[in-house]
């Protein structure tokens, strides 16, 4: 992980010196406050700010029922009503500000995930490090057969090496003729047309805000086995943050979102006779083949 210095300080600074607040905290996500968690061989996630907790969800739930609801239902019992039937507004009240250093075509994946707040290190203005993110041969896989977006076998280690020869030349030299262009003793380039050189795995950071609903849909799509590594790992590490700053409603995500599944119509009826004892195959299924090999992947967990 690349902490600078004066980032390391900044954080040493702020967790040295607590603020009074009147507002509800989670002692869970104190713990997590401006403290840099590693992800991938440069990368961090931190957490630079929060506001609310489960406490938060229920209250703004409770505030369409009056007085009174409280005492029929506890909170665990309310969020995991809110999760199950898909309630989002409660789930907004609460938000996270977060701090991230990850590869920029990593960040081109994340920001598709447009209902967030962004403000990303301006290459145009700022010069950028020289750190790239380079895959662990266990993670050099060749392109799947049965998946257009996603990775199949490992490569051979002979490939392996070469391919890491190759990212590793090739980002060298692109940051060896960056600083060239960008050199005022030089060419004197304007960075924002230098940075046109630069490779998809350089490193760049932003702060990037999100209430939970929006937040826990990210995790659900980017913390699933299927997300490609590289995101994947950013997003198990929030998800061990989100499940401190708010344990119950964590808990319901895992049960009703993460770990459920979703069976089309066609699949509802297919199980449904499977259940009667009728023999139901691809060809009287009326489901295409990947519907079909979908729907075998759920009934096998």
């Amino acid at each position: 992980m690349s902490v600078t210095p004066e980032q390391q300080a900044e954080i040493d600074e702020l967790r040295n010196q607590p603020n009074q607040t009147l507002r509800a905290v989670s002692e869970g996500m104190e713990a997590h406050l401006y403290k840099a968690i590693p992800v991938l061989d440069h990368g961090f996630v931190r957490v630079i700010d929060y506001m609310g907790d489960d406490a938060a969800i229920c209250q703004a739930a409770r505030v369409s029922y009056g007085k009174g609801t409280k005492s029929v239902q506890n909170d665990e019992g309310l969020i995991r009503y809110l999760m199950r039937h898909w309630h989002s507004t409660p789930f907004e009240m609460c938000e996270i500000k977060l701090h991230v250093k990850l590869p920029v075509f990593v960040a081109r994946q994340w920001i598709r995930h447009r209902t967030a707040n962004v403000n990303e290190y301006s290459a145009r203005y700022s010069i950028l490090d020289r750190e790239f993110y380079m895959p662990a041969p266990e993670h050099i896989n060749a392109q799947s057969v049965v998946n257009n977006q996603g990775r199949g076998e490992l490569l051979s280690p002979e490939d392996t090496a070469r391919v890491l020869e190759m990212l590793k030349g090739d980002a060298a030299r692109c940051y060896d003729n960056y600083q060239t262009l960008i050199d005022e003793d030089g060419i004197g380039l304007a960075r924002e047309l230098a940075r046109m050189n630069l490779p998809a795995n350089i490193y760049t950071q932003w702060y990037w805000k999100v209430d939970l609903h929006n937040l826990l849909h990210f995790l659900r799509l980017r913390a699933d086995a299927h997300a490609q590594y590289e995101i994947r790992v950013y997003a198990d590490a929030i998800c061990n943050v989100v499940a401190d700053w708010v344990p119950f409603a964590f808990k319901a995500f895992e049960d009703y979102r993460m770990g459920a599944v979703t069976m089309s119509a066609q699949m509802m009826e297919c199980l449904r006779r499977m259940l009667k004892g009728e023999a139901v195959t691809k060809e009287n299924s009326g489901m295409s083949v990947r519907e079909w090999r979908e729907f075998e992947g759920v009934l096998e967990g």
